[in-house]
């Protein structure tokens, strides 16, 4: 009886890889926004006051993120920053607060233009 549980308990694990590898790659790789949204706690105050000056963190947080311009958007946009009470019209304006030089300037996220 062992045996057979041992097997079908592997058969659950491979069911499960294949349907998370039958998923794909999202704007942010395997990760969802949601989850990759998490990295940008450092930024919650600049998210929040358009004319405070983002933490150092905050500014990492976001340039790796924007290596993505896609990724970016959807963090953004995501549920976890709408849940934070994030407002994208400030969240838009953070990599330009961090003088990002390689920042993706006009890139439509949603109803907002990067600036």
């Amino acid at each position: 009886m062992r045996p057979l549980a041992v097997l079908g308990l592997v058969v659950l694990v491979l069911a499960g890889v294949a349907l998370e590898g039958a998923h794909g790659a999202g704007e942010c790789g395997r990760s969802s926004a949601d989850r990759v949204a998490l990295r940008l706690a450092p930024c919650i105050s600049a998210a929040d006051d358009p004319q405070s000056t983002p933490t150092s963190s905050c500014c990492a947080a976001v340039h790796t993120i924007g290596q993505s311009p896609s990724c970016l958007c959807a963090v953004m946009l995501s549920g976890t920053a709408k849940a934070a009470g994030i407002q994208p019209e400030v969240a838009i304006t953070i990599p330009k607060r961090c003088n990002m030089a390689d920042r993706p300037v006009g890139y439509k996220c949603g109803d907002y233009t990067l600036p």
